[in-house]
C-alpha cells in the first residue's frame, strides 16, 4: 500500500510503503535556502542521467509484458478526423460573426481552444508514429491534423519534440527549457503571467533561438498544404467561409496555449514544484531531482492522456489509450512519484508562488541526442543515427 500526502505547494506526493525508491524523494523535502550551492532562482543543475531510461529498464525487467502495449492506436485517426471536422464546422458557423464579439471569443475559448489543444497533442502522438504503423503515413496525417491550427506546425514540431525525449533537460538541446533571456526578464509575477498568456508564442519561437532543424520536403509540404487550406477558406469558398473563419482557427490555437485549463500541461509536465533540500541542490551530490510530473485528472480525456507524463516519457512507444494500463501494471514504480491534482492550479501557482518560476527546471550539461538537427549533432557529440533509431 502507498500513503498519499499533499505538499505545501499543492502537489501530491505518494510514498511507497514497500520501500521502493521514487528516484528523487530524498531531494523533495521542505523549502530551504542555500546561497552558496545555488541561488534560490537558479536552474536546478544535475549530473545524473535523465530518470526515464533508468526506470524504463527497471519496469521492463520487472514487467516484460509492458512491451506488448507498444504500437499504433487505430482509434487516433478517428478522433483526429472528428475534431478537425468540428473545427471546420465552427469556422463555417462563425464566418459572419464579428471578431470582437463575445460569442466569437467564447466559442473560440470553450470549443476552439479545447479542440486545437487536442490537435496539438494529436500531433504529439503522431510524432511518435502512434497513429499508423507507417512513418510516412504518420507524417502525412500530422499535416492533416494541423489544418485547423491555422499555421504550419507539425513537421517542425516532430524533430524538436523527439530531441526533447532524447535530451531531456540538456542545455542547448531541449527546447522545452526556458532560455536565459526568459529566465532574466520573466521571473516575476507579471513576467510569469505574461509567459502563461503568450506561452504558445514562446514555444513556437524559442527553438530558433536554440538551434534550427533543416527544412525537408515534409516541412515544405506542411507549409504548402496549410497555406492552401487557409487560402481556400477565404478565396475559394466564400459562401461557406470568410476571413473570420481563419481568424477563428488561429485564435483557437492562441487561446489553447494561453490561460486555458488544458494549457496547464505545458508547465505541469517538467517544472519543479517540489521544494528541494540543500543536499539535493548541490549538483555534486548527484541526487536525482523530480523533473517530470504526472496528472491523472479529467482533462486527460481531451488531451490524449498527456497528463500521464512520467508514463509517456518512460515508454514513448506506448499510445495514449494504453498508458493507464502501463500505470496499473507498474504501479509500484509510479505511485511514489509526485503528481499534480489540477492544471488550473498549476497555472495559478506558477504565477503567484515566488518559489516557482522560469528557472524551476532541471538542467544538465551533458548527454542527449539531437534528432534531425543537421550540424548541431556535432555540438551534441552524437554518433550517426540509423533510420530505426530516429523512428524509435
Amino acid at each position: 500500500m502507498a500513503s498519499t500526502t499533499i505538499t505545501s505547494n499543492g502537489t501530491t506526493k505518494r510514498k511507497a510503503a514497500n520501500g521502493i525508491s521514487n528516484g528523487h524523494a530524498n531531494g523533495a523535502t521542505a523549502p530551504t535556502k542555500n546561497a552558496d550551492d545555488q541561488k534560490e532562482h537558479d536552474f536546478f543543475w544535475t549530473y545524473t542521467e535523465e530518470p526515464h531510461r533508468t526506470r524504463r529498464l527497471a519496469i521492463i525487467k520487472a514487467h516484460p509484458e509492458v512491451l506488448k502495449l507498444c504500437g499504433a492506436e487505430p482509434l487516433t485517426k478517428y478522433v483526429v478526423a472528428g475534431v478537425v471536422a468540428l473545427q471546420i464546422l465552427c469556422a463555417h458557423l462563425l464566418r459572419d460573426t464579428p471578431f470582437w464579439s463575445l460569442k466569437f471569443w467564447a466559442v473560440a475559448y470553450i470549443i476552439g481552444a479545447t479542440s486545437n489543444q487536442n490537435l496539438f497533442l494529436a500531433i504529439h502522438e503522431i510524432s511518435h508514429n502512434l497513429a499508423f504503423r507507417s512513418p510516412l503515413a504518420n507524417r502525412l496525417f500530422a499535416i492533416f491534423a494541423n489544418l485547423p491550427i491555422g499555421l504550419p506546425y507539425s513537421a517542425s514540431f516532430r524533430p524538436y519534440h523527439l530531441t526533447h525525449h532524447k535530451s531531456l533537460g540538456v542545455d542547448g538541446l531541449d527546447t522545452d527549457l526556458p532560455t536565459a533571456l526568459e529566465a532574466v526578464f520573466l521571473d516575476s509575477i507579471l513576467g510569469k503571467a505574461f509567459f502563461c498568456t503568450f506561452q504558445i508564442l514562446f514555444y513556437a519561437l524559442r527553438p530558433m533561438a536554440v538551434y534550427r532543424v533543416p527544412f525537408t520536403w515534409v516541412h515544405w509540404l506542411n507549409v504548402a498544404v496549410q497555406l492552401s487550406f487557409d487560402y481556400s477558406l477565404i478565396a475559394l469558398l466564400p459562401n461557406y467561409f470568410s476571413v473570420n473563419s481563419v481568424l477563428y482557427l488561429i485564435l483557437s490555437s492562441f487561446l489553447a496555449g494561453s490561460l486555458h485549463p488544458t494549457a496547464g500541461h505545458f508547465i505541469a509536465e517538467h517544472y519543479v514544484y517540489e521544494h528541494i533540500s540543500d543536499e539535493a541542490r548541490d549538483p555534486e551530490n548527484k541526487i536525482p531531482l523530480p523533473e517530470t510530473y504526472s496528472y491523472y485528472g479529467i482533462l486527460n480525456f481531451f488531451t490524449y492522456n498527456v497528463g500521464l507524463h512520467n508514463e509517456h516519457h518512460d515508454f514513448p512507444a506506448i499510445p495514449w489509450t494504453r498508458l493507464p494500463k502501463l500505470n496499473k501494471i507498474a504501479k509500484e514504480f509510479y505511485d511514489p512519484l509526485p503528481t499534480h491534482e489540477s492544471w488550473v492550479y498549476v497555472l495559478w501557482q506558477f504565477i503567484f508562488d515566488d518559489k516557482i518560476g522560469m528557472t524551476s527546471r532541471v538542467k544538465r550539461k551533458q548527454g542527449g541526442r539531437v534528432v534531425g538537427g543537421g550540424n548541431v549533432a556535432a555540438k551534441a557529440k552524437v554518433a550517426d543515427w540509423t533510420a530505426d533509431e530516429i523512428e524509435a
